[in-house]
């Protein structure tokens, strides 16, 4: 038998499998290392600013960092309360001053003072500052008193350390956290940036000694870090981080205190250069750090001062962007800031916008399918209702009947016959009797009583049963159109969304560039739509109080700007205490409303049972409603109000008129078991193009007074609140400036008595009046009224008159002959 003998492998292949072996080994350990460092960064980061804070000493003698930093990652991160005081005990290792025993006695204090109050279930981190107050003040009262060097200066420092770390624990509650921000949108308080500096220079403190081919680390890194914050946020960052970081680093070398106004100015003139980006920073720093040195130092001191300046500089332009530009957004009045918010607003309002159309989508499919089932549900009697009434009244009376098979059988298409006229004629006439039935079915039929008892009872079981059904029908119908309502609503919502979501970053422009050519200055300007006739904008502005930039100077230059008139609709204070406001500015109507009102209660009572309601809605409509609840006194006032209340929350969400009448309607039917009712009469005027739609359920007339002329609106529906399914009528028109509009209760109306021609003697009264006040005008209809019933009272009488005006704007456009007109943006369909 032959034996195969493999081929050997050539060497080089084995040395390229291990080559690629030794790849995989290396490419395993770093993404190994890189997860390590992934998951335990936050755990170094804190053991460096420990090892720092560790070996801080200020004033020589007072180390009152270690401590307050301890105490607070105890409080907040327990997990890494070993590895947070290893850092400390090991920076105070290489401390200028021997302080790793004291530093060790601190931590242990604050350890067992923290089990104690979790004894009593107290362990709250605002205990914390007095714990490191007192584990300080104990620490070094005792190290004074082992050295025998008791003196009021001793103790005095011994006092101001425990107090530094008292403070410093404040300071670091606030700072950490901000240390391990990770929300893309949070905007840092001015607490909370002054901490975060104080934390900075407390970590550069622990620099203080390490040199560095005669560079210090600590200016470096102080001078890196002014740089850093200056690009940020401009001059006034820059100087406050060089205030705060020089001062500290003073307390720490007493010696060097040209370090506090050398940061300073330093810091300002880079944040002044913050336009050239990071060469005009770094050149600002330098520039400021040689000018001082000179003015204030040795010439040995300048030289080395300016390259400890240029060290700075250079880890300043290797810094990647990506930090200044994360650190910026959390920095308030950035432009990143600004537009990390603008682009969050964005989002939170697309989302929003999205969800809304998700429910809009499920309440129409709803809609229609309550519509469906309404539509599947049919009223009429169906063949099938016949044969079943018929089989019933058979089981019951022919069952056990001697003449069943000679009916049924034999002379069956008779008997059926028979039995639809007795059905017929009981449906027309419930009260058949038995002598009204054909001597022909009497001779036939032996249970004639039997079968007319039985045919009434199931037709009346009938007819009970189509009741139901019929009220099951309404009530999906109704459930339908309020579902198919909301859906409106929000498909409403949804387009006013994204309209206030389009970006016109050009137009926003024009707009703050002439009100700065005018004297004036703005924070923002926002513009949520420049639709004709529907002009929004928003501005916040700081303004002085008194002189009402906003009506007399701004209105007119957008309504030159725009080319159309411009109003201030509302004005609001920003913030509390922050001495800005909001002012949105829209389109100004081009009529007004002027509305009078006057009422009398029953045998004049305090309560009436009418109620009105007047408001201008959205979209530049003005709504005019006047009920008359049911009789007279408490209820019928509880049900009139409830009535225009809810009318008036339903149309200001945007509902139809129509469909809003009809929900008010079933809502009084279901929310009592009482018999109760109340009228509405409606009036919705726009005020743009003073187009009138009037609705009335119940109530009386009402009149137009156009000049001379006075015409009468009358609509026959029923009051709501009594049947179900009501019918909304409305009638349209339109009216001219100075018409009257005059809508009253039924207490006015039939006030001249039965025998009167109620209109005719309205419109006699109304045309002969000379004023066209409203308020005037419904006290002398009310007042002639009540004399021509010779003082009677006997029903609630309202009056409520409404004039339709041009509207006349205080202040006209202000012509800026430098200014453009606004190019508006096209409506695509």
């Amino acid at each position: 038998m032959n034996k195969v003998i493999p081929f050997p492998k050539p060497m080089w292949n084995e040395d390229k499998e291990e080559r690629e072996m030794d790849k995989g080994a290396k490419k395993w350990r770093y993404e190994r290392f890189k997860q390590l460092i992934g998951t335990r960064k936050w755990t170094i980061l804190f053991m460096c600013v420990g090892f720092l804070l560790g070996r801080a000493v200020i004033l020589q003698d007072l180390f009152p960092f270690a401590s307050a930093f301890f105490a607070v990652m105890y409080f907040t991160r327990r997990d890494l309360a070993v590895w947070i005081g290893t850092s400390l005990l090991a920076g105070s290792l290489f401390a200028s001053e021997p302080t790793t025993l004291m530093i060790a006695m601190q931590l242990l204090i604050i350890i067992l003072m923290h089990r104690g109050l979790q004894a009593y279930e107290k362990s709250e981190i605002n205990f914390a500052p007095f714990m490191v107050f007192f584990a300080n003040l104990a620490v070094h009262l005792f190290a004074t008193l082992m050295s025998s060097q008791l003196t009021w200066y001793a103790v005095l420092m011994d006092a101001t350390d425990a107090v530094l770390g008292l403070v410093l624990t404040l300071v670091f509650v606030q700072a950490l956290p901000v240390l391990t921000l990770h929300k893309r949108n949070y905007t840092l308080k001015s607490e909370e940036l002054v901490c975060l500096f104080i934390l900075l220079a407390c970590m550069m403190t622990g620099a203080v000694g390490w040199i560095v081919q005669g560079l210090q680390v600590d200016h470096v890194l102080s001078r890196y870090m002014v740089m850093l914050f200056a690009i940020v946020g401009g001059a006034p960052l820059g100087a406050a981080v060089g205030v705060i970081l020089g001062l500290i680093l003073s307390l720490a070398e007493p010696h060097s205190m040209l370090q506090l106004s050398l940061l300073a100015f330093a810091g300002l003139l880079a944040g002044l250069m913050k336009d050239g980006k990071r060469w005009a920073v770094a050149f600002g720093m330098l520039l400021g750090t040689a000018i001082l040195s000179v003015y204030l130092g040795p010439v040995e001191h300048v030289l080395a001062s300016t390259w400890e300046t240029i060290a700075a500089a250079v880890l300043f332009l290797l810094t990647p962007r990506v930090i200044m530009n994360t650190l910026a957004k959390y920095i308030p009045g950035t432009n990143e800031h600004v537009k990390s918010q603008h682009d969050y607003a964005r989002r939170v309002r697309d989302m929003t916008a999205d969800r809304v159309k998700q429910f809009s989508e499920l309440f129409r499919q709803l809609s229609a399918s309550f519509g469906q089932m309404a539509g599947a549900g049919e009223l009429k009697r169906k063949e099938e209702d016949y044969h079943s009434i018929l089989g019933a009244v058979c089981e019951k009376t022919c069952g056990g009947c001697a003449k069943q098979h000679s009916c049924w059988s034999n002379r069956y298409l008779q008997t059926v016959t028979w039995m639809n006229e007795m059905m017929e004629a009981v449906e027309e006439q419930p009260d058949f009797k038995e002598r009204q039935i054909s001597k022909k079915w009497k001779d036939s039929c032996t249970k004639t009583p039997q079968v007319l008892a039985a045919m009434k009872e199931q037709l009346e079981r009938y007819h009970q049963d189509l009741n139901w059904r019929k009220q099951i029908y309404d009530s999906r119908t109704f459930v339908s159109e309020q579902l198919a309502g909301v859906s409106k609503v929000m498909d409403d919502l949804v387009k006013e969304i994204n309209r206030e979501g389009r970006q016109m970053f050009l137009q926003e422009e024009q707009i703050r560039q002439a009100i700065e050519e005018l004297g004036l200055s703005v924070n923002r300007v926002d513009v949520l739509s420049l639709e004709k006739g529907h002009v929004e904008i928003e501005l916040v502005h700081s303004f002085t109080e008194g002189y009402d930039e906003c009506r007399k100077l701004i209105a007119p230059l957008l309504s030159d700007i725009l080319g159309e008139q411009i109003s201030v609709r509302e004005e609001n204070q920003a913030e509390e205490h922050s001495g800005q406001g909001v002012v949105t500015f829209v389109s100004a109507k081009s009529f007004e409303v002027h509305v009078g009102m006057a009422w009398a209660a029953k045998g004049g009572d305090v309560l009436s049972g009418d109620s009105y309601h007047a408001q201008e809605m959205a979209g530049g409509k003005y709504a005019i409603a006047l009920s008359d609840g049911m009789g007279n006194g408490e209820r019928a006032n509880m049900e009139s109000r409830t009535a225009l209340t809810l009318l008036s929350q339903l149309l200001q969400s945007g509902m139809d008129e129509k469909l809003a009448i009809q929900s008010v309607n079933s809502l009084l039917m279901v929310r009592s078991p009482d018999e109760v009712y109340a009228t509405v009469d409606l009036a919705i005027v726009d005020l743009y193009t003073a187009k009138t739609t009037m609705m009335k359920s119940g109530s009386t007339p009402s009149f137009i007074k156009s000049g001379k002329e006075v015409q009468p609106i009358a609509i026959g529906n029923l009051p709501l609140g009594i049947i179900q399914d009501i019918d909304v009528e409305s009638i349209h028109m339109n009216l001219r400036p100075g018409d009257l509009l005059i809508m009253m209760t039924d207490g006015v109306y039939d006030a001249p008595g039965p025998a009167a021609n109620k209109d005719l003697w309205l419109k006699r009264l109304i045309g002969e009046l000379d004023t066209d006040d409203p308020q005037e005008i419904a006290d002398l209809l009310l007042d002639t009224v009540i004399r021509q019933a010779q003082g009677k009272i006997e029903d609630d009488m309202s009056v409520i008159v409404t004039r339709v005006d041009r509207y006349i704007p205080e202040w006209t456009t202000l012509n800026w002959t430098s200014r453009e007109h606004t190019e508006r943006p096209l409506t695509v369909s």
